[in-house]
């Protein structure tokens, strides 16, 4: 197993980090103020800030890290500790299906965004994919004593909440581009989204 977690570490670590620094940094409009909800180490918000300097990133997260790339500000995983419509996005960034309280936290995003929200995470449409998912889930996470509840959801479920907490999806991006190959024959396929909500 620590083959594979090197492997994680040196191959798709990197990659995935650029891959998602870039697709998100293109989808934030002009000088938005931004909250990234469950942003680990924050390397992601630091490399999104040097790429548009004209983004401010804030991160919040449960779990104190020793090492962080932005000041972080530790909550409870239930209530995002600032008022209403704080900040122009919430990011959540393959947090979601770490959570037992998937569409609490949503709505809370919904009441602390002005414009909207942007959710990195992934589809799991058969058994086969939740399988896949578990597996990826767990080399680049349980190192970090990080929650797996491994709750995934389907396409459909996904886009049920969106019309629950009256989202519209503006943008979506099912191509990533997160594995190098041979990896992405096994990891990528129609497992990982980014979508751009906007609250109406």
């Amino acid at each position: 197993m620590k083959i594979i977690q090197k492997i994680h570490a040196e191959l798709v670590f990197p990659r995935r980090t650029k891959c998602l620094t870039n697709l998100i940094a293109n989808l934030l409009p002009k000088n938005a103020s931004v909250l990234d909800v469950g942003c680990g180490d924050g390397i992601i918000d630091a490399l999104i800030m040097i790429k548009r300097p004209d983004i401010k990133i804030t991160g919040i997260d449960i779990l104190k890290r020793k090492k962080t790339h932005v000041p972080i500000i530790i909550y409870d995983g239930k209530k995002i500790p600032f008022s209403d419509n704080n900040f122009d996005y919430i990011l959540f960034i393959d947090v979601l299906h770490h959570t037992n309280n998937l569409i609490e936290l949503v709505k809370e995003a919904k009441r602390v965004a002005k414009k909207g929200i942007i959710i990195k995470d992934h589809y799991s449409n058969t058994l086969f994919s939740k399988f896949i998912l578990k597996f990826m889930d767990w080399v680049g996470n349980k190192f970090y004593q990080v929650n797996l509840p491994y709750n995934y959801l389907s396409k459909k479920q996904w886009d049920n909440i969106y019309s629950f907490l009256n989202l519209r999806k503006q943008k979506e991006i099912n191509k990533l581009g997160l594995y190098p190959f041979p990896f992405n024959l096994i990891f990528e396929r129609d497992y990982h989204f980014i979508v751009n909500l906007i609250k109406t």
